[in-house]
């Protein structure tokens, strides 16, 4: 198979390092190895999966895919060079950084950096979240899903699955709220998305998603959320596509992360793409719009 396989790893340039430190590990629930300038972030047996740099943008710096082996990495960079793509190799050094056993880099059409590697390393010591004890569904999956915001669905969704062998799940078209939503989520593996393409390209990306493996994961993770002062964008709910119930909040970069449990695994053999007319099939409501009103007084 010479397509890639999982999301093995995300990066995000952030302005505050420091407020990233609590937010992954009190939050998220994140195991974190520091550097000078940037801290790595496990959820699974992978050395890293989210790598965080200290900078002003505030948003996605870079997508890291996997393949299989060599001949699939090989594969694929021809697809993207006789298309068009430039393509660069990457050196011993950046490949020694990413710790994967070769990679090579490019831009998507909407200007996201991509790296493009396999043998991605796994880490020193088995991982174990001090506050998700179920752990999270990640492993041979990847690390969950991401969603970006595309100068052209149509011409990213090409890249995407016709150069990187992506499947497409389903779209959702709809308006929520007095927003048009129209997103395609596409498929890498048995996740039902890992990636998901929108259309607002005022910042490259919208969320990403940890899922754990224990539905009071969510609650807890919701808890913890609020009583650290994390602003939730989205109420619990569940999605009708990939039926993860989940929530929303913003991290300290003013991006969302969505925790989840529960997420649909599909066959890629079989499966027959749809579309979908509502975002949720109940909950993830803006919560501004709960009503308040004062108790009685006894």
């Amino acid at each position: 198979m010479d397509s890639v396989t999982q999301l093995g790893y995300i990066g995000f340039e952030v302005s505050d390092l420091e407020a990233w430190k609590h937010f992954s590990t009190q939050v998220l629930g994140l195991g974190i190895e520091e550097s000078d300038n940037e801290i790595r972030l496990r959820l699974d047996s992978y050395a890293h999966r989210f790598l965080i740099t200290e900078g002003p943008r505030d948003d996605l710096s870079l997508i890291g895919w996997q393949v299989d082996d060599a001949n699939a990495l090989a594969a694929t960079a021809k697809r993207l060079s006789e298309a068009g793509t430039v393509v660069e190799n990457a050196s011993e050094e950046e490949c020694s950084k990413r710790q994967v056993e070769a990679m090579i880099k490019c831009i998507d059409p909407s200007g996201i950096p991509l790296e493009i590697g396999y043998g991605l390393k796994k880490g020193a010591t088995p991982f174990e979240s001090s506050i998700v004890h179920s752990g999270f569904v990640a492993e041979e999956l990847g690390l969950g899903h991401l969603v970006i915001n595309a100068k052209s669905q149509k011409e990213s969704m090409g890249f995407y699955c016709t150069l990187l062998g992506l499947g497409l799940s389903d779209y959702i078209q709809c308006e929520v709220y007095g927003f048009k939503v129209d997103i395609a989520f596409l498929h890498a593996n048995g996740r039902h998305h890992s990636l998901a393409i929108g259309g607002d390209p005022r910042r490259r990306m919208h969320h990403f998603l940890v899922e754990a493996k224990n539905m009071d994961e969510v609650g807890l993770a919701y808890d913890r959320a609020i009583k650290n002062k994390v602003a939730i964008s989205q109420t619990l709910g569940r999605h009708p596509n990939d039926q993860m119930f989940s929530f929303y909040a913003f991290t300290p970069s003013g991006f969302e992360f969505e925790f989840g449990w529960g997420g649909r695994e599909i066959d890629r053999s079989t499966w027959t793409s749809t579309t979908y007319d509502r975002i949720s099939e109940w909950g993830h409501h803006p919560p501004e719009l709960i009503g308040r009103r004062a108790p009685k007084s006894r």
